[in-house]
């Protein structure tokens, strides 16, 4: 095989990104290397780019970016029997290390490449027929939103819930309330084609936040309650405050998007009054991938509108001003080397 491969490169000190060839990377004792068959971008990976993320725990000024890949295996490394050459795999989007969590295409080289290298035990097994490009978007698309709702939230059945940010997390989070059974959905954004698109995930109302009536319509789908959870997939400030406002009593707002931004709570007493909560999340458990492969295998969650359009890898720089400007206001787009 080549020594070197496409990789799409990131300087964390200069921000700079390009698609370059780098030496393919050789598994270690306990590694696998991956063949990439498809790469999700994400909203983290521009964040990353424009300096609003800052890898905590990388080793160098560079990353190759990527934290959803699908793909095959290519090599084992040593003390690795649980995989073969060419089993279909996921890979999940990090993994601890001595206390620290280590993400892919953030702390260490992730699928914008032909190649990746990765611990045996983040790998996912795959079936025959589940397409790649819907696998690779699990790790992060679907699994943090998956998690937030879960785990973070604990959402139970006929909950109101609001979803702020109908993008490729929030999008992903209405179907997911709506296969738990949370009621009713009410989806928040400013763009009426995310608005639509709620409703076609599966959002029982689709609000506008910038309308006058919004706190009126959040009463009205409440019978007066309020929300019981509310989801900010979008990491606005703005968000923040008016998801806060329409909890209910003993609400929790749970904080998926990342600002970097202090947060505020402009009525604490009210806050404080109505025994409102503000949970922290990031990315997902172990567990989480494996359930979400298995609900989609057997049928009961489907990804393909979920695939707005595949790039060749070469084009990544073109799929990050894609999604930075919104253009055909994407789900995911995803990389194919």
């Amino acid at each position: 095989m080549n020594e070197t491969m496409l990789a799409g490169r990131l300087n964390i000190r200069t921000r700079s990104f390009e698609v370059r060839e780098v030496p393919v990377p050789v598994p270690g004792p306990g590694f696998v290397r991956v063949k990439v068959q498809a790469a999700g971008v994400c909203l983290s990976d521009v964040h990353l780019i424009q300096g609003l993320l800052t890898p905590r725990h990388l080793v160098g000024d560079e990353v190759t970016l990527g934290h959803e890949t699908a793909g095959s295996v290519d090599v084992a490394g040593d003390g690795v029997d649980a995989w073969n050459p060419g089993d279909r795999v996921v890979i999940q989007a990090g993994y601890e290390y001595n206390g620290v969590t280590l993400t892919m295409g953030v702390d260490y080289d992730g699928g914008w490449a032909e190649y990746v290298v990765v611990p045996a035990g983040v790998l996912v097994p795959l079936s025959a027929d589940f397409s790649f490009e819907q696998a690779a978007i699990i790790p992060d698309a679907v699994s943090t939103p998956w998690a937030s709702i879960v785990s973070t939230g604990g959402v139970r059945p006929a909950e109101a819930v609001g979803v702020w940010g109908v993008g490729g997390l929030g999008a992903h989070g209405v179907q997911l309330l709506r296969m738990i059974g949370a009621a009713p959905i009410i989806a928040v954004d400013p763009l009426p084609e995310a608005r639509e698109r709620a409703l076609a995930f599966g959002a029982d109302l689709a609000l506008d936040p910038l309308a006058d009536d919004f706190a009126a319509s959040i009463a009205e789908a409440t019978s007066g309650r309020g929300l019981d959870a509310a989801f900010d997939f979008a990491g606005v400030d703005a968000v923040r405050a008016q998801a806060v406002d329409s909890l209910g009593l003993k609400g929790r707002l749970v904080i998926v998007g990342l600002s970097g931004n202090p947060i505020t709570i402009s009525d604490s007493t009210s806050f404080s009054y109505g025994r409102k909560q503000l949970r922290g999340h990031y990315g997902s458990e172990a567990h989480h991938v494996p359930e979400l492969v298995a609900l989609a295998e057997l049928g009961r969650l489907d990804f393909v509108r979920s695939i707005s359009d595949t790039l060749p890898l070469r084009d990544a720089a073109a799929a990050v001003e894609r999604l930075e400007s919104k253009e055909g206001n994407p789900i995911r787009l995803v990389l194919v080397p």
